[in-house]
């Protein structure tokens, strides 16, 4: 397909998807990584209360907030 009908049927909202090699498809600075840290058990139980009054994982409050704490430091 020429990029001229690709962006002709993406802005008349036609299904692209169909076009694309999702199998290659890559995040840009978005490659994942394993950390291990350790929290104290009271940061642990506070990290849960909030994970779950906002109803997402322990894990995304961390990134989340993480995210928050360096995109401000980096301004």
């Amino acid at each position: 397909m020429k990029a001229r009908k690709f962006d002709s049927d993406f802005e008349n909202g036609k299904g692209i998807t169909g076009s694309l090699d999702l199998a290659k498809s890559r995040r840009p600075n978005q490659e994942q990584r394993r950390v291990n840290v350790d929290f104290p058990t009271w940061m642990i139980d506070s990290l849960d209360k909030e994970a779950a009054r906002l109803g997402v994982t322990r894990q995304s409050i961390i990134k989340v907030w993480l995210a928050e704490r360096l995109e401000a430091s980096t301004q």
